[in-house]
């Protein structure tokens, strides 16, 4: 099976509120390569997984259409690999699949193309667990315990005061319109890029013509104001 060009998941923040109260809604984890470990399933390069209650209750291409008449919670999965949280794939018709009836343990993996490939070469690939499910629980999502998913880190020390009516507030986007970065009023950033909605998300702190991010993923990075340009990682920014 070959692997689709590298494309990102999305994750938004009301997917995360359903998920901790879910209410007993069906959950579907959709558009991932599905590997099932069954041999009579077989596997998907792009399909659907099913979960009602604790139990996996349909698996295959095509179950996204019913999420609307079902009020499924949809997890996007593109990009991933989805397959049993606890199986063993030297042993045939061994451990856990992806069967439906049996109990919805998966663990959904992200793929990234490693850096640095070379032109025409298949990508070498690295992978992260990005969603846990136990029981139809989950566990993991986006790479963080439920609990904590989809919150900032905490403050660093020194951090200086926001000013939620900042003349630097508001939308800057680079010279060819490919970088969108939104500085929003309650000291966080949105920053999309291409097609790309939220690429970048985090927190940022403006001293003088100096801004300071700390991005959701945990790197930190800076950009310059200068003559109403912002600079910022190579980038040009002009206000919209």
């Amino acid at each position: 099976m070959s692997f689709a060009p590298w494309v990102s998941p999305r994750r938004n923040d009301s997917v995360l509120r359903d998920l901790r109260m879910p209410e007993s809604r069906p959950l579907l984890l959709t558009g991932g390569t599905v590997i099932t470990g069954d041999p009579l399933l077989g596997d998907w390069q792009n399909a659907d997984v099913l979960i009602g209650g604790t139990v996996i209750v349909g698996i295959g291409p095509g179950l996204l259409t019913a999420a609307g008449d079902d009020d499924m919670i949809v997890i996007d999965c593109a990009g991933t690999l989805v397959l049993p949280a606890a199986a063993d794939f030297t042993a045939p018709h061994a451990g856990a699949t992806l069967t439906p009836g049996r109990s919805a343990d998966i663990a959904v993996l992200r793929l990234a193309d490693t850096p640095g490939t070379p032109a025409g070469a298949i990508p070498a690939r690295g992978t992260h667990l990005d969603i846990l499910l136990n029981a139809g629980h989950v566990r993991l999502y986006n790479g963080q315990p439920l609990d904590t998913a989809g919150t900032a880190g905490p403050a660093p020390e020194g951090e200086p005061a926001h000013d939620p009516e900042h003349p630097f507030l508001g939308m800057w986007v680079d010279d060819n319109d490919f970088v969108r970065q939104e500085l929003l009023p309650d000291g966080r950033y949105d920053e999309a890029r291409g097609d790309r909605p939220s690429a970048y998300q985090g927190r940022y702190w403006i001293t003088g013509d100096r801004i300071d991010y700390l991005d959701d993923l945990g790197f930190w990075a800076f950009g310059e104001f200068q003559d109403g340009i912002l600079h910022h990682a190579g980038y040009r920014f002009t206000r919209r």
